[in-house]
């Protein structure tokens, strides 16, 4: 099991956010953390990745407790993606090198470049690598900070709204992508997400947070309306489309 989160609590001040948060995952699963907005989904990330510290509770990778680790080994583990990436007068290029940096000795080598390159290629961002990363659009600008997370080769890739700038296009591009990082490389991934189609088209497991405690979890092909009506309070249906779970709103909400 490369992620274990046990029983975390977390809250503001006295307003309590997570409550007795737990679930796992394994090499090469993908999970969803579903919800709407202001249940903790963030903050859950954050929580797992030691920028926000839990009031209880903790958070194993490949069974080492994070908060016992420093900033370069969490690092070394753990590739975050944040909502919004923060642009700087870097290159595309050199903002994914900076990836590498946890495993950096003395200086860059052959190795960190032909990763680097990789990554670059396998996102079509050739045509960028020499843009300064604060003339790109909100869509590359996650691609370029998705290629640095990837660069670090994790254990455990944590996204927070992968797709939120994306077009359709890219959004299928990026999830697949994702998806093949995760099983080619035994990786472990969690990912927050709203676009409830596109997370169980290509996650393993969802899990529905709903206020600040999980309401339900399982396997994607599983998900229920009756789960997705409770969690969101509007009535959906759930119709198969090629092997994957459509959801469908059946009325708008007043």
């Amino acid at each position: 099991m490369i992620l274990e989160v046990n029983n975390i609590v977390f809250g503001y001040n006295s307003h309590p956010i997570l409550n007795e948060i737990k679930f796992e995952v394994a090499r090469g699963e993908l999970l969803a953390i579903l919800g709407p907005n202001g249940v903790g989904k963030t903050t859950l990330l954050k929580c797992m990745n030691a920028i926000l510290s839990p009031h209880g509770g903790s958070v194993l990778v490949g069974g080492e407790d994070v908060s016992s680790l420093n900033t370069m080994e969490i690092a070394r583990r753990i590739g975050y993606v944040a909502q919004r990436s923060e642009a700087g007068r870097l290159t595309a290029y050199d903002a994914i090198l900076l990836g590498r940096r946890p495993h950096i000795s003395w200086r860059v080598s052959d190795k960190d470049l032909a990763i680097v390159n990789a990554a670059i290629n396998r996102l079509n961002l050739q045509a960028l690598a020499m843009r300064y990363i604060d003339q790109m659009s909100g869509g590359e600008l996650q691609k370029v900070a998705i290629a640095r997370a990837l660069v670090q080769e994790p254990q455990l890739l944590l996204l927070d709204e992968p797709t939120s700038s994306l077009d359709l296009k890219n959004q299928i591009q990026i999830l697949k992508l994702i998806r093949q990082v995760v099983k080619g490389h035994a990786m472990a991934a969690v990912m927050t997400m709203h676009n409830l189609n596109m997370a169980l088209r290509f996650a393993d497991k969802y899990l529905f947070l709903k206020g600040g405690a999980v309401y339900a979890a399982g396997r994607a092909g599983d998900v229920e309306a009756d789960t997705i009506a409770a969690v969101y309070g509007v009535p959906v249906e759930i119709q198969a489309y090629r092997g994957h779970p459509m959801v469908i709103p059946l009325e708008s909400p007043d």
